[in-house]
């Protein structure tokens, strides 16, 4: 037990490293106090460039990816321990002690996680995502939809993860994913939400 709560705990730290900060430090950018203040990729893209969101989406999607495949086969007495090391990291991610829990909304570790755990749903979710970011010009609802989208392709692509414990885990993750973009979402409602790589107009009046 107490290996799986260490190795619990290094799942969390390793999704707790707040890559997009770094990046955006690095390049002379407190990602809190510019554009929409979060944490992740898309926002320190708008900053500073592919140069610096690419290598930082890429960790994250990666503090997904290794808790489950590395973290999780430590502890194999314990049921689904890949699963529960990658929301841990998920929830270190969007929750990371060292920016005072204040990180990004999860979806390029989540994306890992899922890349881990269900590899033949996620190039499905990965098109539609990509699909509706380039229709729209909004990544946010690509995220949205993708988040959405997940369990159905886990439950139809994956027969051999269909067990009401995963069933719970997708929509858990799924819904989590969306109340993270609560606030894209009124954006999105209120025909204010930035389009990728360029600004929203201003609202009338």
């Amino acid at each position: 037990m107490l290996d799986a709560i260490a190795w619990l705990l290094a799942s969390y730290l390793l999704g707790a490293i707040p890559a997009s900060y770094l990046a955006g430090r690095l390049g002379g950018v407190d990602l809190r106090e510019v554009g929409s203040g979060n944490l992740g990729a898309t926002n320190l893209y708008r900053a500073l460039g592919w140069a610096y969101a690419v290598p930082a989406g890429l960790f994250d999607v990666a503090k997904g990816a290794v808790p489950v495949l590395q973290f999780g086969p430590r502890a194999p007495g314990i049921p689904y321990f890949p699963v529960w090391c990658g929301l841990t990291a998920v929830l270190g991610h969007v929750f990371s002690v060292f920016v005072r829990f204040r990180g990004g909304k999860g979806v390029a570790t989540a994306a890992g996680m899922v890349i881990a755990l269900a590899p033949l749903a996620f190039p499905v979710v990965l098109a539609v995502w990509a699909l509706v970011v380039w229709l729209t010009g909004y990544v946010s609802l690509g995220s949205i939809i993708a988040a959405l989208l997940f369990p159905a392709a886990d439950w139809l692509l994956h027969p051999a993860r269909r067990s009401p414990f995963s069933l719970a885990v997708d929509l858990g993750l799924a819904g989590f994913i969306v109340w993270k973009h609560r606030a894209n979402i009124r954006r999105l409602l209120a025909g204010t939400e930035n389009r990728f790589g360029r600004h929203a107009a201003a609202p009338p009046g």
